[in-house]
């Protein structure tokens, strides 16, 4: 557990279903497997909260012979009254570009576009590659 975790509390700043919705962004081709590890959580959560995430509109599934493939809706607002209008593909474009920044060279780094409706096929660059829309 990191120092900060220890001296602040086991709380997070984002809910299960963002974090669920962060880690769709990074990779739309995640099996409910690796969400629910990388958001911490059980994968029976993970699918309740893939499933409230698709009625709300904010991502679609895509099934293509046996693996599921999603693409997030970045035009999609916040639920909160506070955030009334404002999208969430600005917000979650700010976390993945974080989360290359942290950590160069890895898987993080070779995903596509967060919040880009994702082709049939995703490109997946090598380490410290760019990937599509990003600079170096």
């Amino acid at each position: 557990m990191s120092r900060s975790r220890e001296r602040d509390g086991s709380w997070t700043l984002l809910t299960g279903h963002g974090h669920v919705l962060v880690e769709i962004a990074r990779n739309p081709g995640a099996r409910i497997r690796d969400i629910s590890a990388a958001a911490g959580i059980t994968e029976r959560t993970a699918q309740a909260i893939v499933a409230d995430l698709e009625a709300a509109g904010y991502l679609t599934r895509t099934r293509t012979g046996r693996r599921t493939r999603y693409t997030v809706n970045p035009d999609n607002s916040f639920r909160h009254p506070a955030q009334e209008g404002l999208r969430v593909g600005p917000f979650l474009a700010v976390l993945a570009a974080s989360s290359d920044a942290a950590e160069p060279g890895s898987a993080a780094c070779s995903r596509g576009s967060p919040t880009a409706a994702a082709p049939a096929h995703h490109d997946r660059a090598g380490p410290g590659t760019p990937g599509p829309g990003r600079s170096r």
